[in-house]
């Protein structure tokens, strides 16, 4: 589910705003089915196909395409990074062409960067309309871009360049797949709620390896490390009793990927609609149901904009021998773009049936903060 949501929040909310205190994370009250009649939903197993499925779908209301990664500098130097782009369609259907400008297609990304040893977090934002150019995404050679902020690869077997840059930071790096994309839920089909249509089709690359350029402060580093790709389509919302969602991606150092999300209820209880996919060093996966993982906090952040954020935990998946203790890189990786959320780095230690494992990964948490 994740990004989808946030995503339909910064286009309720006023554009551009610079006032924080008109920015929202109370999901349940913003997101309803209104004005999504005609839009395809998620409500069946379908095929997929790559490389044709990293391009746009786009009979469905919502879709992102979401990188994360942590990487470390020449000099030891360590950075985390996300960039973000989403597609939202206003209508089910193309407007009449009498303009360039008419678009039915409008773009948001969110770029991020925390460096971790200037206990510095780095966050913009742009949106732009579908149009004369402005924003896209095509399925062949694969682009998704707004302005000069873009993903894109050649082909199937071609890597991924990834590059967004702001004032006073930016990213330009080169992705290659370890593994083969990874569905997630029933063969790709995540259901999210009760209603039948409150699913989306999600896939993940959850290990890339990746290679480039940082720049923050004025300066430039040349780094390497591991990145995950998400990728998720829908028509859908949160159902009345849900609040918001904590996600975990998090790369072993046994070489297995763990992706993890609560949703939560407004009564404080966990949907029995959470899911996770844990994939193994040889790239099967295995679908988590709740009863298959427990998600404990250890501790908590206090937003100085207000607002409580979890920021540690002890994760265990008894089915795979492992228990986790996830720690953030620094505890204030909060972003301020029109939607107000928790999302950043943080570092993995702790037993795969009694042997020592530790990794990295990122955690996003909604739904926190007022």
């Amino acid at each position: 589910m994740r990004k989808l949501f946030l995503f339909m929040l910064s286009l309720l909310a006023a554009p551009g705003t610079a006032d924080e205190s008109a920015q929202s994370s109370r999901l349940s009250a913003l997101l309803s089915e209104d004005g999504n009649a005609g839009f395809e939903y998620a409500t069946a197993k379908r095929p997929f196909s790559f490389p044709q499925d990293h391009g746009p779908h786009e009979g469905y209301r919502n879709e992102w395409w979401y990188v994360t990664g942590n990487l470390d500098g020449e000099d030891g130097r360590r950075f985390g990074f996300e960039l973000t782009i989403f597609r939202f369609s206003l209508k089910p259907t193309a407007p009449a062409m009498d303009s360039n400008w008419r678009t039915r297609q409008v773009y948001i990304a969110h770029l991020a960067v925390t460096d971790a040893n200037g206990k510095r977090f780095h966050v913009a934002e742009r949106y732009s309309r579908g149009a004369i150019g402005l924003a896209g995404a095509q399925a062949e050679p694969f682009r998704v871009w707004i302005d000069d902020w873009e993903m894109a690869s050649g082909g199937a077997d071609s890597p991924w360049r990834v590059r967004a840059a702001d004032e006073q930071f930016g990213i330009d790096l080169t992705m290659v797949p370890l593994k083969k994309p990874v569905l997630n839920g029933d063969a790709g089909l995540s259901r999210k709620s009760s209603d039948i249509r409150s699913a989306s089709y999600y896939y993940s690359i959850p290990r890339m390896q990746t290679e480039g350029t940082v720049s923050v402060g004025g300066r430039d580093f040349n780094v390497s490390g591991l990145s995950w790709l998400d990728r998720e389509w829908s028509t859908s919302a949160l159902a009345p009793d849900q609040v918001g969602w904590d996600w975990f991606a998090l790369q072993l150092s046994d070489g297995t990927d763990l992706m993890l999300y609560n949703i939560r209820k407004a009564d404080g209880s966990n949907d029995e609609y959470s899911s996770g996919t844990a994939t193994l060093a040889d790239g099967d996966s295995i679908a988590l149901r709740p009863g298959d993982f427990e998600i404990r906090v250890e501790d908590r952040w206090k937003s100085p904009k207000g607002g409580v954020y979890p920021s540690r935990w002890t994760v265990s998946v008894p089915g795979q021998g492992l228990r986790l203790d996830i720690t953030p890189v620094i505890a204030d990786q909060e972003l301020f773009t029109t939607v107000r959320y928790w999302e950043g780095a943080v570092d993995v230690a702790g037993e795969r049936s009694g042997k020592p494992v530790s990794g990295r990964g990122y955690v996003e948490l909604t739904g926190y903060a007022d």
